[in-house]
């Protein structure tokens, strides 16, 4: 799996602000798991430490990307 991770910023005032953050997670998959792959993607913000800690002041999204095993 790798991820690719972009941020979107605002100026707050003079200060930089974190607005928007969208992951794109790419992950190579048997065809028989990509349900159990959807299915864990919906949820999994729930258990990340770092979606938990900044969810609250930052909007955050995520897409799931899947390509067959050859």
């Amino acid at each position: 799996m790798t991820a690719n991770v972009e941020a979107e910023i605002e100026k707050d005032g003079n200060v930089l602000v974190i607005k928007r953050i969208h992951a794109t997670y790419t992950l190579k998959i048997a065809p028989e798991q990509r349900s159990t792959a959807e299915r864990v993607h919906g949820f999994h913000a729930q258990f990340c430490p770092v979606a938990r800690s900044i969810g609250g002041s930052i909007d955050i999204s995520t897409e799931l990307r899947m390509i067959d095993l050859d």
